[in-house]
């Protein structure tokens, strides 16, 4: 006898990524016309050698790697988090306001635990991050859509008209996935303003915060001395050191806050991987030159992208930056059904814009998301070829 599925649960869409891959189930690419996966924000190659070393260090030194630790966290990365933010930020940052989650994604979910419940409602601007939408919909959380302008950047006025008596929060991801959007610090004032006039929460989710093109600090929300009224901030380690496997995000929110927190994470996880938590910390000690070199190479790659796309007629780049190029496409297609004639035709494999927009939203049939982190120039210029070949 089958039993039945949780409503909410099989309401969800699958989740985007798996399904793309499934369209290479049957595939076959020549030698010289190889796949160029373009679909996931994530580093393929494993993080650097001197990191990897450390990590081997500690797998065979310490012995609490391999045993539960503190659920918020080891205290010695928390508490490098909070200097180095606060250093960024201009702000004053303590451990007690920073918990470490097995994943970007898990923050955010433990987030909305302490904020929503079945029936409550959250604005999420779209294109949305299609995680965020998945876990609102599994949580029974209606995710209301706050369309962003031609610049890609939500505006917090259109916001206001959409707050209701249900609402509980609004969620920013700046540099945006899917879009590469970074928000102006203003825009960012104005929607920390709008949450606090609301008794709500801002999320914001910086997890692309070290591929921002902008010098400094992108925003002032931490210089607010009352910051943690209304601010979350979510972070992951996985993009900035290649720590993809080992699941390790933040969170930055108020003591009180993550009091409630700790009650989600002991329960979904105990406490966040060891070994990833030691990689962090070791990185954020050890890698800063690095990482700015990491960061130099995908801001060339941005530039390339932007320099190329005019090469392709009748596409729009709606907007560019961190990890992702999102277009307008000019065929007939839905995006859905081009994204499959692309892996079979060009070998390119990238994401359509219905996965990141309501299924009644005309736009999304019309864009495409290219994850560019992955390809370097020449694959940039590669990709473009591609895609020039491509008719209607």
């Amino acid at each position: 006898m089958t039993r039945p599925l949780a409503p909410a649960l099989a309401a969800t869409d699958p989740p985007p990524v798996m399904e793309a891959r499934r369209w290479l189930d049957g595939a076959t690419f020549p030698p010289e016309r190889p796949l160029l996966n373009v679909s996931q924000a994530a580093p393929v190659d494993p993080p650097p050698e001197p990191l990897r070393a450390a990590m081997a260090e500690a797998i065979l030194t310490d012995a609490s790697a391999h045993l539960y630790g503190p659920v918020l966290g080891l205290p010695d990365l928390r508490a490098e988090v909070a200097s180095q933010w606060s250093a960024a930020y201009g702000g004053d940052l303590h451990a007690e306001n920073v918990a470490i989650t097995s994943g970007c994604n898990q923050a955010f979910c433990a987030a909305l635990a302490t904020l929503a419940a079945a029936g409550d409602e959250v604005i999420l601007p779209t294109p949305w991050y299609f995680n965020h939408k998945m876990w609102c919909d599994m949580a029974g959380v209606r995710a209301v859509p706050l369309p962003c302008g031609a610049n890609m950047v939500p505006d917090a006025t259109s916001a206001a008209a959409l707050i209701s008596d249900r609402t509980r929060a609004i969620v920013l991801v700046t540099p945006n996935n899917p879009t590469g959007a970074e928000y102006p610090a203003d825009t960012l004032n104005a929607f920390r303003d709008l949450a606090r006039a609301h008794g709500l929460a801002l999320i914001v989710d910086e997890t692309y915060r070290d591929f921002d093109s902008r010098s400094g600090a992108p925003h002032d929300l931490f210089r607010d001395p009352d910051w943690d009224d209304t601010l979350i901030q979510l972070y992951s380690f996985s993009k900035a050191y290649r720590l993809t496997g080992h699941r390790v995000g933040a969170m930055v929110a108020s003591r009180a806050r993550l009091g409630e927190v700790e009650k989600f994470l002991d329960t979904v996880a105990i406490c966040p991987p060891q070994l990833g938590q030691r990689a962090a910390l070791w990185g954020m000690r050890n890698l800063t030159q690095w990482l700015a070199g990491e960061r130099a190479e995908i801001l060339d790659r941005r530039a390339a992208i932007e320099e190329n796309f005019p090469r392709l007629s009748g596409w729009t780049l709606k907007g560019c930056g961190a990890y992702f190029a999102y277009a307008e496409h000019p065929f007939d297609d839905r995006s859905d059904a081009l994204a499959k004639r692309l892996v079979r035709d060009v070998g390119i494999l990238a994401l359509p814009g219905t996965m990141f927009r309501p299924a009644d939203d005309p736009a999304g049939a019309r864009e495409m998301r290219i994850a560019f982190a992955n390809i370097d120039r020449a694959g940039i210029s590669t990709l473009m070829d591609r895609l020039q070949s491509v008719t209607g």
